[in-house]
């Protein structure tokens, strides 16, 4: 607006702009939706996802460490709150720009349609996503096999799960993984691990020498576990040997690759100390000589 000179005055500029901002743009059932209403959605929206954010953060890692509380119990309670909030905000956002709960549930039958022709697998992963957050069949740090891929659970989010492999690379696989399929969870309840060594010696060796050379070496290594005991087992007679089985607890499933190499390692060298030669497969070729067909003469 201008004054009567045809200068601009405040007060006409700021007229112009609450026409601009409550002018309805549509309307969603008998609600006007003006430009100020969306404007104010998505600040109160961003706000909620802020403060959620926060709010995780502060639980994660600044409140609940100070209780005794379990590394992967902690991250789902900070993503719970975190979910709790960011659909609290999104409710009081739709009530605050005029917009009722009747009205969103004609926003959720729209959807339905969209989730009734193809997307059923993001729902699927997004149901999926709060069975594993309340069930907890997995949690953070957790070391699993899904799919034939071992690694660690990095994050849980509501629609994927992120995994590092043993090779340090990180693998996004979808949540309903976790529900519909088989998983191997190696640190649920508790991380220890039965590790099971197989060896062969030869026949000609002594039993006992045997016996007590594998519990020398379970018992010398610092990270079998003395109870359970470790066990010696004859396995089987096999074809050129003995088979053999050392059985020990370790208490870090995440360890056992790296103590099976010391292990296998300590067992060479103590077999080498007490003459116990470890053969490997033979086989005998018997070559029978042809049969010669005499010929007769013609």
């Amino acid at each position: 607006m201008s004054s009567e000179n045809g200068e601009f005055t405040w007060d006409g500029i700021f007229g112009d702009l609450h026409e601009l901002l409550t002018a309805t743009l549509f309307r969603l059932q008998e609600t006007p939706v003006t430009l100020l209403s969306i404007l104010i959605f998505i600040f109160f929206l961003v706000g909620s996802v802020l403060l959620g954010q926060f709010v995780k953060n502060a639980l994660q890692n600044r409140i609940l460490p100070r209780f005794e509380i379990e590394s992967g119990l902690r991250y789902t309670l900070s993503r719970i709150t975190y979910y709790i909030i960011v659909t609290i905000g999104v409710l009081v956002s739709f009530q605050f720009v005029g917009i009722d709960l009747s009205s969103l549930a004609v926003i959720f039958g729209l959807l339905s349609v969209g989730i009734g022709f193809g997307l059923q697998n993001i729902t699927n992963n997004f149901i999926s996503g709060l069975i594993v957050l309340f069930e907890r069949p997995i949690s953070v740090g957790d070391r699993i096999e899904v799919g034939g891929i071992e690694g660690d659970v990095i994050e849980i989010n509501i629609r994927s799960t992120k995994i590092r492999t043993m090779n340090d690379i990180s693998i996004i696989v979808p949540n309903q993984e976790f529900v519909g399929s088989n998983v191997i969870n190696y640190s649920h309840g508790d991380p220890s691990f039965r590790l099971d060594l197989d060896v062969g010696v030869s026949y000609s060796s002594d039993l006992d020498t045997i016996l007590r050379a594998l519990e020398e070496v379970a018992n010398e290594h610092p990270k079998v576990k003395k109870v359970p005991q470790p066990q010696v087992h004859f396995a089987s007679f096999g074809d050129s040997s003995w088979d053999m089985q050392l059985r020990v607890w370790i208490p870090n499933v995440k360890e056992r690759y790296i103590i099976r190499n010391e292990l296998n390692q300590a067992i060479v060298r103590k077999f080498d100390e007490l003459n116990i030669v470890i053969p490997f497969p033979q086989r005998d070729l018997h070559v029978r000589s042809s049969i010669q067909i005499p010929y007769k003469n013609e």
